[in-house]
């Protein structure tokens, strides 16, 4: 299962987030997984979270503070995407993938392979645990959060077109010990008409979106093979 949840929108939780991921761990049961995005977009030069964290500096400023970003680390660095995630990500048993920007954290007997061969060049594509979900058509739940947070349209974007828009993507690594910052070409991750796409699977496929709630959370379930196939379908015909 790919959970995308927000704590807040639960409302209270006993225990907190280690309460949420024990539950989500329950529900998959002894021989399923629990998946989720560990990301660190900060950890870049052009992505929107850097862009607002520079907003305000003067260029010294922003060039001292891009020379002081820490490297990441697939051991330490923390989650960028919720305390959901972070506490996923500090799990006993837990497996992060190693992309410096869109990792992801699992737990469960599949953690290992499903985390592995996470590729540089390859933020949410074939060569990302996205892919191996797709494989063994997993289910996806969003708790609290809409359509925008659902990474598994970002593996849409690398199949609607042979060769979808790409650009260059920088961040700061370790290398033989050392920090560096490295560059490199990828596709073009773009979540701006995510919520639309929400929309038309919503109403076009509305027959295997499971709705409810979470505490005060209002939630979704959807397979993620036809999830994926349904925005394939509707970036072929409206994307540019």
């Amino acid at each position: 299962m790919l959970v995308h949840a927000s704590l807040k929108s639960i409302g209270w939780v006993e225990g907190g987030p280690r309460a949420v991921i024990s539950a989500l761990r329950q529900v998959v049961g002894g021989s399923g997984n629990v998946v989720m995005p560990t990301g660190t977009e900060e950890n870049s030069l052009t992505s929107r979270r850097h862009r607002a964290r520079i907003a305000a500096m003067t260029p010294d400023q922003a060039r001292r503070y891009r020379r002081e970003m820490p490297p990441f680390d697939k051991n330490t660095t923390p989650s960028g995407m919720g305390m959901i995630s972070e506490a996923l990500r500090t799990a006993d048993g837990a497996v992060r993938s190693d992309h410096p920007q869109s990792s992801f954290g699992a737990i469960g007997p599949d953690a290992g392979h499903l985390m592995a061969d996470h590729q540089l060049k390859c933020h949410l594509g074939e060569y990302s645990p996205l892919a191996k979900l797709y494989k063994i058509d997993a289910q996806v739940l969003m708790i609290g959060v809409g359509y925008r947070a659902c990474t598994a349209f970002h593996l849409a974007e690398y199949r609607y077109r042979e060769s979808p828009p790409s650009t260059e993507y920088s961040c700061a690594v370790i290398v033989n010990g050392l920090r560096q910052w490295i560059a490199y070409e990828d596709v073009v991750l773009d979540d701006e008409d995510f919520e639309e796409i929400g929309e038309t699977l919503n109403r076009d496929r509305g027959s295997f979106v499971k709705k409810g709630h979470v505490g005060e959370a209002e939630s979704l379930l959807v397979p993620l093979v036809q999830t994926v196939d349904h925005a394939k379908g509707w970036m072929d015909q409206y994307r540019a």
